[in-house]
């Protein structure tokens, strides 16, 4: 056992079976480049080892400190909120043990290097296949999670553009999985109706499969039929891309070298626990919510309680058996709480896209409106 802090991949977790093998990759290729250490992962639900699960095993096999590094894209509330809380139970019952929260992967010009491949590749696999289409006919569609924090879904906004600035497409968009809007279909659907591209490149800013990202691609998919003249071509997501990989090393070396503490996201936890104020977002765009977390309990196991009466359709109840949750909690746009719930946001959609039946288009056309609805 060496001195070393051992490191713990924490994740949301899934019922999606490649999801997890995906995660388990980058704990591989972790644990290949830090030889003698000990690397784990865990997961907040869905899968074992659950975060707990790890923090215990490393204890019992002599850690003195824990290194959690989470494996997400952005800061939403599972980062904010629900993984330090599991670090920070397991503190109290461990005062031997020194835990450290790194960093998300964030806004990282090595991610963002990882898209470029990623799209550059799927790029000369299509001009093999079909032919080369110049990059100015060219629509580049980046299309995240969605959530319902304002800076994970900027952040999309974020990353799609930049790709854009270096990338030399003709134009490009954001969308969402769920959520957050607009959602990829109806992106994919507006543009198309525009007639003003021969390609459109659909890119899942995803680090693991799942429902979401086969979701994405079936849109693409249904796009493509409908639009036999213009070039669909789905790429491949971020996965264990060495790139994504060098950017978890650099979260490593951001605790490393945070001997003040500065970056202590486990501290900052704790300071917003006693103050009593809420977390989600900058403070000119904060939420007032109540959170209640408690794993184990319904909805999956996350057990979420933010005090807000929800009328859900049919198979969509939160906090009973009866609630449907899709892979990662997919009505609730991955995070599994009522608050968030995407039929609650379907609701709106009906509000705002009367015209169409609720979704923005029609079987054979887009909404004419598109999306200003008076």
């Amino acid at each position: 056992m060496t001195d070393e802090p051992a490191i713990l991949i924490c994740s949301h977790g899934s019922r999606d079976v490649r999801a997890v093998e995906e995660f388990g990759l980058v704990a591989e290729a972790l644990a290949a480049r830090l030889p003698g250490r000990q690397v784990a992962s865990g997961y907040l639900e869905f899968a074992h080892p659950t975060i707990t699960e790890s923090l215990e095993a490393m204890a019992a096999d002599g850690a003195r400190e824990i290194w959690a590094l989470p494996g997400m894209l952005f800061a939403a509330m599972h980062m904010k909120t629900d993984i330090p809380q599991e670090l920070d139970a397991f503190a109290a019952r461990h005062p031997e043990v020194t835990v450290r929260f790194g960093a998300e992967l964030g806004l990282d010009w090595r991610m963002l290097e990882a898209a470029r491949d990623r799209i550059e590749a799927a790029l000369a696999a299509a001009d093999e296949a079909f032919g080369k289409v110049p990059r100015k006919d060219t629509l580049l569609v980046v299309v995240g999670r969605g959530t319902s924090d304002p800076d994970a879904n900027g952040n999309i906004a974020k990353v799609a553009r930049m790709l854009w600035d270096v990338m030399g497409f003709g134009w490009v968009e954001t969308g969402f999985s769920g959520l957050a809007h607009p959602t990829a279909d109806l992106v994919l659907l507006r543009e198309m109706q525009r007639d003003a591209f021969r390609r459109v490149v659909v890119f899942p800013y995803f680090l693991f499969t799942g429902i979401l990202v086969d979701r994405i691609y079936d849109w693409a998919d249904a796009v493509a039929d409908r639009f036999p003249e213009v070039q669909v071509v789905k790429v491949p997501y971020l996965k264990d891309h060495p790139r994504v990989i060098d950017t978890f090393m650099e979260r490593l070396h951001d605790i490393a070298r945070d001997d003040a503490g500065v970056h202590d996201r486990l501290r900052a936890y704790r300071a917003w626990i006693a103050s009593g104020k809420p977390l989600e977002g900058e403070p000119w765009m904060k939420k007032e919510f109540d959170h209640a977390h408690e794993h184990g309990g319904c909805c999956g196991g996350h057990g979420h309680d933010h005090g807000h009466e929800h009328h859900h359709e049919e198979e969509h109840v939160c906090g009973c058996a009866e609630h449907a949750h899709e892979e990662e909690h997919e009505c609730c746009g991955g995070h599994g709480d009522a608050e968030h719930c995407a039929c609650a946001a379907e609701a709106e959609k009906e509000k705002e896209h009367e015209c169409c039946g609720g979704h923005g288009h029609e079987e054979e056309h887009v909404c004419g409106c598109g999306g200003h609805h008076h």
